[in-house]
C-alpha cells in the first residue's frame, strides 16, 4: 500500500517535471520566434528605409533634370527668338475683333408652368346612399351642399384665372426685359464693331491716330518669353510713309540666367547650382536685342498690307538703373532705319542678328550688358504729332508762326540761327536756286566735329531721292563730314534708302518743328497756302 503510493507520487513528480520542460521549450520557442520576428521585420525596415531612401533620391535627379531641361528650354527660346517669330501670322484681323453678342437663353423658371385649373367633380360632394336618398330631408341637405360646391367652384375657377393673369403678365414683362437686354447687348457690341470699322477705316485712309494704333496692338500681341516688357511708342509720319517706333527692351537680368545647370548632391541632399559664364550671358543679351529689333521690324513690314509704312525707324531702350548712381537711366541699345525693300530682301531664318542689324546700317550697342548706350538715328519727340495738316482750318486761329509765311531771306535767317543754337559755327550761307538754303558751318567738337553742309527746303510735298544726292555731292565737294537736309514735308524711302549708312541726317517738318521748340523756344506750325507749288 506505501509502496503504490510512493510510485504514484514518483509517477506524479515525473509528469510534473516534463509539463515544465515541456513548458521551458514552449517558452524556449516563443522567445526566439519573437526575436527572429523581430529580426525579420528589422530587416525589413531596413530594406524600406533603404528603397525610400532610394526612391527619394530618384524623384530629386528627376526633379533637377526637370530643371536642367527647363533651363535648356528657355535659354533655346532667347537664341531662337527671331527664327520661332517667322512662322507668326502679323496680319491685322479687324473681324476677329468684332464682339459677337451673346445673349443669355430666355428662360420663365417656375412661371412657365401653368397651375391646372379646378375641376368640378373635386367639389361635388357624393351622392346619398339610394337607400335613403328619396328621405326629403338628406335630398335636401345633398342639393344644399350641391349648391354650396357651385358657389366654391366658381369662386376657385375666378381665383386661378386671377392667377393665370399674374401668370401671364409676370412671363410678359420677363419677356419684354429680355427683349430689352437682348437689345442692349446688341446695341453695345453694335457700337463696338462700328468702332472697330471706322478703325480699320482710319488704317485704310492712313489716319495717324488708327495707324499707331493698330501697329501698337500688332507688336503687343507678339508671344515674348516671360521678362519681355512689350511696351512701345508709335508715331506715324503719313507725308513720308514714315513709322518711329520706341521700343522698350528687357532688363539683362530679367531675361537671361544666370545658372548654366544644376546638379542634386545625394549626400547633403541639396541642388548645386553652375553658375553661367559672364562672357555668354553677355553674348546672349546682346543677340536678344538684336533679335527683338529684327522681329518688331518684320512684324510691322508683314502686317502693313496697306502699304503705308515706307520707311521704319526702331529705337530700342531698356528701363533700368546706373549701379554706379543708383538713379534711373534710359539708354537706348539699339537704332536703326529700314525701309521695306531692304528689309525685306533679308531671309531672317538664316542671318546673324547682329549681322543683320549692321547690313541694315543700324547702330548697337558695343556691349548692352554693361548698357553702353547709342545716339538714336531720329528722337522720337521729334516726329511731331501736331504736324498742321493743309486742311486744318483751326491752324489759321492761333498765333504760331507760320514757316511758311517768310520771306526766302527771313527763312534762311531762321534756319541759320537755328544750328547755331544747337551749338555750330556758322561760316556761309546763300540762298540756294530752289528757294531753299544752304549753309556750311562747323562743329567746334573734337573728334566728332568737323565741316557741316545743311540745306533746308520749303517743300510741300515729298522730297525726292534727287536732293539728297544734291547733298551729298555738295559734301563732297565742300570736303565736309556731315550733311543735314531739312524741309517743312517729308521724305521717300528711296531718299532713306540713298541716305542709309553715309553721314547723313534726314530731318522733315515735325523734326523741325522739334528743334525750334527745344533749342530756340518757338512754337512754329507748318501750313501751306493754297498757292503753293514747290520749286522745281
Amino acid at each position: 500500500m506505501a509502496k503504490s503510493f510512493i510510485t504514484t507520487l514518483n509517477k506524479m513528480a515525473r509528469a510534473a517535471d516534463r509539463a515544465a520542460k515541456a513548458n521551458a521549450r514552449a517558452r524556449d520557442k516563443a522567445i526566439r520566434d519573437a526575436e527572429k520576428s523581430r529580426r525579420v521585420a528589422e530587416r525589413a525596415s531596413v530594406a524600406n528605409e533603404r528603397e525610400r531612401k532610394r526612391r527619394y533620391a530618384e524623384d530629386r535627379m528627376v526633379e533637377v533634370e526637370c530643371m536642367n531641361h527647363a533651363l535648356e528650354k528657355e535659354v533655346q527660346c532667347l537664341e531662337k527668338l527671331l527664327v520661332d517669330s517667322l512662322a507668326r501670322n502679323c496680319q491685322m484681323d479687324f473681324e476677329a475683333l468684332k464682339v459677337k453678342p451673346k445673349v443669355p437663353a430666355f428662360t420663365l423658371g417656375d412661371l412657365q408652368k401653368a397651375t391646372p385649373a379646378p375641376e368640378l367633380r373635386r367639389f361635388e360632394p357624393r351622392k346619398p346612399n339610394p337607400l335613403i336618398g328619396w328621405i326629403p330631408a338628406v335630398r335636401r341637405n345633398f342639393e344644399q351642399r350641391l349648391d354650396q360646391s357651385h358657389q366654391a367652384f366658381q369662386e376657385a375657377i375666378a381665383n386661378h384665372q386671377a392667377k393665370e393673369a399674374e401668370r401671364r403678365d409676370a412671363c410678359e414683362r420677363k419677356l419684354q426685359e429680355h427683349k430689352a437686354l437682348e437689345a442692349s447687348i446688341q446695341a453695345e457690341s453694335d457700337r463696338k464693331n462700328a468702332e472697330i470699322d471706322q478703325w480699320k477705316s482710319g488704317v485704310e485712309a492712313g489716319e495717324r491716330e488708327s495707324v499707331e494704333a493698330c501697329f501698337d496692338w500688332i507688336l503687343g500681341e507678339s508671344d515674348y518669353p516671360d521678362g519681355f516688357p512689350k511696351e512701345v511708342r508709335i508715331a506715324y509720319v503719313k507725308e513720308s510713309k514714315q513709322l518711329v517706333m520706341e521700343y522698350e527692351l528687357p532688363k539683362m537680368d530679367a531675361v537671361i540666367p544666370t545658372a548654366k545647370g544644376f546638379t542634386y548632391v545625394k549626400v547633403s541632399d541639396s541642388v548645386n547650382e553652375a553658375a553661367r559664364p559672364e562672357k555668354h550671358r553677355r553674348s546672349l543679351y546682346a543677340s536678344v536685342v538684336a533679335q527683338t529689333a529684327l522681329r518688331c521690324l518684320r512684324e510691322v513690314f508683314v502686317a502693313d498690307r496697306w502699304g503705308l509704312v515706307d520707311t521704319l525707324v526702331l529705337n530700342g531702350f531698356v528701363s533700368t538703373t546706373d549701379p554706379g548712381t543708383g538713379k534711373p537711366i534710359r539708354p537706348c541699345l539699339v537704332t536703326v532705319r529700314a525701309t521695306r525693300d531692304r528689309f525685306m530682301d533679308l531671309n531672317l531664318a538664316a542671318v546673324e542678328p547682329i549681322a543683320a542689324l549692321q547690313n541694315l546700317s543700324a547702330s548697337v550697342s558695343k556691349s548692352p550688358a554693361e548698357l553702353a548706350p547709342v545716339r538714336p538715328l531720329l528722337e522720337f519727340d521729334m516726329v511731331d504729332p501736331r504736324f498742321i495738316q493743309e486742311a486744318d482750318v483751326l491752324s489759321t486761329l492761333d498765333q504760331r508762326p507760320n514757316l511758311m509765311d517768310l520771306s526766302p531771306g527771313e527763312f534762311e535767317t531762321l534756319i541759320t540761327n537755328l544750328f547755331q543754337r544747337m551749338g555750330l559755327e556758322s561760316k556761309l550761307t546763300q540762298a540756294s536756286r530752289d528757294g531753299g538754303v544752304d549753309c556750311v558751318a562747323f562743329d567746334p567738337r573734337p573728334i566728332f566735329g568737323g565741316k557741316v553742309v545743311i540745306q533746308a527746303k520749303r517743300y510741300k510735298n515729298t522730297v525726292g531721292v534727287s536732293a539728297v544726292r544734291d547733298l551729298f555731292g555738295t559734301m563732297q565737294n565742300e570736303g565736309a563730314s556731315k550733311g543735314i537736309l531739312v524741309t517743312t514735308s517729308g521724305y521717300g524711302k528711296a531718299a532713306f534708302e540713298f541716305a542709309n549708312g553715309k553721314p547723313m541726317e534726314l530731318l522733315d517738318g515735325g523734326n523741325l518743328l522739334h528743334l525750334l521748340k527745344e533749342h530756340a523756344d518757338i512754337e512754329a506750325k507748318i501750313v501751306m497756302p493754297d498757292d503753293w507749288r514747290d520749286p522745281i
